[in-house]
């Protein structure tokens, strides 16, 4: 059956680099543009990830490309990115994470090491998260055509039994987590492409979260309201979702968000709010009241989960709004990023 193209209410009529920023105008795309035409009910919930039922069995699914620019960066480069992201959509999706496809699209005159380098990165990390890259494509472009290359991945993973996520379940009073600092990877691509005078001791915070995301649920499963990572368009992009899909305002605390000295210098000379910058390593939870504690000794219980803290909670008003709010109670509404301040960050 045909879908009617009326339903499309996209207006633009090109498409610009903002499109895929994870701000407004990547929002209205996928939603005016690609879901209408679309027009099935997993995708309509905008979610990372999708749980699908095949033969009576759950089965979350989920896929993402990475055209970072450059390909190698402090910390990491675009293969482990390519694995840690997929399996992260994974994890925020309330799932562990099975079995990976890897499809690699080359530039012709890429060099043989190069290419070598990033199968090895994406081989190691889909070894250190245990999860196989069991299939995939290889495509060849003319010179210039991909950026040296471009990689999508793809993920399977089972939903673990004890989760029931979603905005739905949000309610006034529950507390939101951060798993770490934030604008890592961001600033880091950014340095990275020495277009800037800028140097810093930084790297990407590219990692596999299953971990954390494995002993949260273990210690308060059924308490955790809804997961996140917050990549593209940052912390603030995450909750804005969160809170557009709500009748209540989530509220982050600014003495409580962490930001490590390097990414809060950069930001402070280039005119930027951490908040927008993206990260590959960390996510956001919304919990019970009750289970925050019991959250935290869970995450610093793993190795990487240290930096876990309680940066805010989900409040009755102003509806629909992501706030953040000083030492001296004062709030400020923080809306979805305008604009592309960071391309091809992943």
């Amino acid at each position: 059956m045909s879908v009617p193209t009326d339903t499309v209410t996209f207006k633009a009529e090109h498409i610009e680099m903002a499109h895929g920023a994870g701000g407004k105008a990547s929002r209205r795309l996928v939603e005016d543009l690609i879901v209408p035409l679309f027009d099935n009910a997993p995708l309509r919930t905008l979610g990372d990830a999708a749980t699908v039922q095949a033969n009576g069995t759950g089965i979350t699914f989920t896929t993402d490309s990475f055209v970072v620019h450059p390909l190698q960066f402090p910390g990491g480069s675009i293969g482990e990115l390519a694995v840690n992201g997929t399996l992260n959509d994974l994890s925020v999706g309330g799932a562990q994470p099975v079995a990976l496809s890897a499809a690699l699209i080359v530039e012709a005159g890429l060099s043989r090491a190069t290419l070598q380098a990033e199968v090895e990165a994406m081989a190691q990390a889909a070894d250190a998260a245990g999860v196989p890259i069991v299939t995939g494509d290889t495509k060849v472009v003319e010179h210039g055509k991909a950026d040296g290359m471009y990689v999508n991945t793809t993920g399977i993973g089972l939903p673990f039994d004890a989760l029931r996520l979603g905005a739905d379940h949000v309610q006034p009073g529950d507390q939101i987590l951060l798993s770490g600092p934030v604008g890592d990877h961001g600033i880091t691509i950014l340095l990275a492409r020495g277009d800037l005078a800028l140097s810093a001791d930084l790297e990407t915070d590219s990692r596999c979260i299953a971990p954390l995301i494995e002993a949260l649920v273990e210690a308060v499963g059924p308490s955790i309201r809804w997961l996140r990572d917050p990549t593209r368009g940052g912390v603030a992009s995450a909750l804005n979702e969160l809170a557009r899909d709500v009748p209540c305002a989530a509220v982050v605390y600014e003495d409580d968000l962490p930001v490590r000295p390097p990414v809060r210098g950069a930001c402070e000379i280039l005119g930027l709010d951490p908040l927008y910058i993206a990260n590959e390593g960390q996510f956001v939870a919304v919990v019970a009241p009750d289970a925050v504690d019991d959250a935290l000794d869970a995450l610093h219980s793993v190795p990487g989960g240290d930096g876990a803290r309680c940066v805010g909670e989900i409040r009755e008003t102003p509806a629909r709004r992501f706030l953040t709010q000083n030492p001296y109670g004062s709030t400020r509404v923080v809306d979805l990023l305008t604009g592309d301040p960071l391309p091809r960050i992943c």
